[in-house]
């Protein structure tokens, strides 16, 4: 793991929630993304050399949604910049991670994504983030 990639905020209204964090960082955010396999739409926002994405859920069956409903609005995970993903999920299932998908997929900002489940870091939903080439 390189460094921290982003951290994600799960909110139940992207439009409302754009206009707050656009007042705290003084900018508006440089992208928007629908993740149609995820069921969510994204937004994001740099402040200094940190990104923050925000995501809402665009159906009721998705992760962020079901989120929403048992925590509420606010840290959905924290997303970590790695060179290879394939390798990192290996190496981190034979630490005793449990990895969530174990085959990377398509998210969204362009990489290939894997989550470990919050039971296995201390509560903390964990993505591993790759740039795809």
């Amino acid at each position: 793991m390189r460094k921290i990639e982003h951290i994600g905020i799960a909110v139940k209204d992207l439009e409302v929630s754009n206009l707050v964090f656009e007042k705290l960082f003084g900018a508006p955010a440089y992208k928007f993304e629908a993740v149609e396999s995820e069921g969510v739409t994204t937004s994001f926002f740099m402040n200094g050399p940190n990104k923050i994405e925000l995501l809402a859920a665009t159906t009721p069956e998705s992760p962020i949604a079901k989120f929403l409903e048992k925590k509420g609005e606010g840290i959905h995970h924290i997303a970590f910049d790695v060179e290879d993903i394939t390798s990192e999920i290996t190496r981190l299932k034979k630490e005793g991670f449990v990895v969530l998908n174990e085959v990377p997929k398509k998210g969204a900002d362009n990489k290939w994504v894997a989550f470990l489940h919050p039971k296995s870091t201390n509560g903390v939903l964990i993505e591993l983030c790759q740039e795809i080439k």
